[in-house]
């Protein structure tokens, strides 16, 4: 199984940077406007159109308001698995790390889906708060033993 994580520095509270990411429905107003273009709430699922026009549902695992750590997974024909999760961490009283990770099969995926989170790294980023040291990209894309 393949997985990618990112580790974004945003210049921007936690508590903001959160409220947007919970925002489950809003995906495209709030949290990565320009990398999703429309969002649809469906019953415990959203359907996210993307900027390439690729759509994907994708289903509300858990949203952990203590941890500040919300799951989905996206639910495809082409996809075996694909869990993800975007979990916000405080680094001091303005800034924050936004930590996403994706675990997903088949393998062969991994540099595609990494180089659409690179961009959707992007775009959080600017609507959130830039960094001065730009997106971070992936601290690690692996596969795990099957």
């Amino acid at each position: 199984m393949a997985s990618i994580h990112k580790n974004i520095p945003i210049n921007a509270p936690a508590h903001e940077v959160w409220d947007a990411v919970r925002d489950f429905g809003a995906v495209h107003t709030r949290l990565a406007p320009g990398f999703v273009i429309d969002t649809k709430l469906e019953e415990g699922s959203r359907v996210v159109t993307f900027a390439n026009g690729n759509v994907a549902r994708e289903l509300l695992v858990d949203c952990d308001e203590d941890r500040r750590r919300l799951v989905y997974a996206v639910v495809s024909e082409r996809v075996k698995q694909h869990s993800a999760s975007i979990q916000i961490v405080a680094d001091g009283k303005a800034r924050c790390r936004m930590i996403w990770i994706a675990d997903l099969l088949p393998n062969d995926i991994a540099p595609y889906v990494s180089s659409q989170m690179d961009l959707g790294c992007a775009a959080m980023q600017r609507a959130q708060g830039s960094s001065p040291n730009g997106p971070q990209g992936a601290e690690r894309v692996g596969q795990t033993p099957s």
